[in-house]
C-alpha cells in the first residue's frame, strides 16, 4: 500500500472543496486556541489532528454566530 505525504492526503481529499477547505481551517483555528481533539492521538499538530477528525466525520461546518455590531 503506497503511503502518501500529509500534502498529497489533503489535496486528495480537499480536491478543491470550498466547504472541506473551510471546515479543516476552522477546525485548526479552534485547535489552535485551544479545544481538545475529538480523537486519541500523540500527534501535536493542528492540522494532522483535524484532517484526522475529518476523515472519521467528526467535525462538520456550521456557520459562526453573527459578530455584535461595531460601536462607533
Amino acid at each position: 500500500m503506497e503511503q502518501h505525504t500529509l500534502p498529497q492526503r489533503l489535496q486528495k481529499s480537499v480536491c478543491g472543496s470550498f466547504h472541506k477547505t473551510a471546515l479543516l481551517q476552522k477546525r485548526v483555528r479552534e485547535l489552535i486556541r485551544g479545544a481538545s481533539p475529538l480523537i486519541e492521538t500523540r500527534e501535536e499538530s493542528p492540522i494532522k489532528i483535524a484532517f484526522l477528525e475529518m476523515e472519521r466525520g467528526l467535525i462538520e461546518l456550521i456557520p459562526d454566530e453573527e459578530a455584535p455590531p461595531a460601536s462607533l
